[in-house]
């Protein structure tokens, strides 16, 4: 039997598996892929050599632990395909269900154990776009039936293409949604932002993306290594009367941290939505 079968294999279930295989966590004959692109199953097949099937039910069969890989507007109609193989599965096997670790942004605990019915083991798992280079960010919630070793089992998973942590209270992955999955899209946003102004008083487009990029690295870097406090740092740069207190007190006056809070909101507003089935 395989250890790991993913339904769905896009670029984040790549991630994953690469990551794994990459880190020796799993050997490539140990993982299982569906997706229902002829050309996604050929790609992983032939660079990550694991096994691939456009059958959702196959991996469900052959799998010990299944990873949901799908688009949470899918996810319903993907449990609902399940639902007879894992009916099945339950009348010849007793004791616990199967582990399935879902990362569909926005589907509730409730939701998953609905649809893939009480004996599933259910962990909800919020991970980000950087698993895709190796820098992921990944939060974590256990459903009740879940064990500590399963909780164990999935942070070695995300683990293998960055970090990963587990959380008590499922409320909190709505903001992680809107803070770490949604969160690179703003630093690329900022960037972009930066690098306009910067070729809007002349440095060459290539130059300014290369220097906010470096930038941006630079300052995480400091940031993660002095351990120092956001506000410390700030104040470290900003000396009275320069340029980095000019340019503070003008995104000050547009409310900056306004912005950036009503951002984080309406993301969590957004996943909230995505949970309750709001397409």
């Amino acid at each position: 039997m395989k250890k790991l079968g993913f339904i769905g294999g896009g670029n984040m279930a790549e991630a994953l598996a690469h990551g794994l295989i990459d880190h020796k966590v799993f050997k490539p004959g140990e993982i299982i892929v569906s997706d229902v692109a002829p050309e996604r199953r050929r790609k992983l097949a032939r660079t990550l050599k694991v096994a691939t099937t456009d059958d959702n039910t196959e991996v469900v069969r052959e799998a010990a632990a299944v990873l949901l890989a799908v688009k949470p507007q899918t996810i319903d109609a993907v449990m609902a395909e399940l639902a007879a193989e894992l009916a099945k599965a339950s009348r010849k096997a007793a004791g616990k269900g199967k582990l399935f670790i879902s990362i569909a942004a926005g589907v509730t605990i409730a939701r998953l154990t609905r649809g893939l019915g009480k004996r599933a083991r259910v962990i909800r798992v919020m991970p980000n776009a950087p698993a895709m280079v190796g820098h992921g960010m990944a939060a974590m919630v256990r459903a009740r039936g879940a064990s500590a070793a399963d909780e164990g089992f999935a942070l070695r998973i995300f683990g293998a293409v960055g970090d990963a942590v587990a959380l008590k209270d499922e409320k909190l992955l709505d903001v992680v949604t809107a803070l770490s999955g949604s969160g690179p899209a703003y630093v690329y946003l900022f960037a972009k932002a930066m690098a306009d102004a910067a070729v809007s008083e002349g440095i060459p487009r290539e130059l300014a993306i290369r220097m906010a990029l470096k930038t941006i690295r630079g300052a995480e870097h400091l940031m993660r290594e002095s351990r120092r406090e956001p506000a410390d740092l700030i104040r470290a740069v900003a000396s009275p009367g320069g340029t980095t207190e000019a340019a503070l007190r003008r995104f000050a006056e547009h409310g900056f941290s306004d912005i950036v809070a009503a951002a984080l909101h309406a993301a969590s507003d957004r996943s909230r939505e995505l949970g309750r089935g709001i397409h």
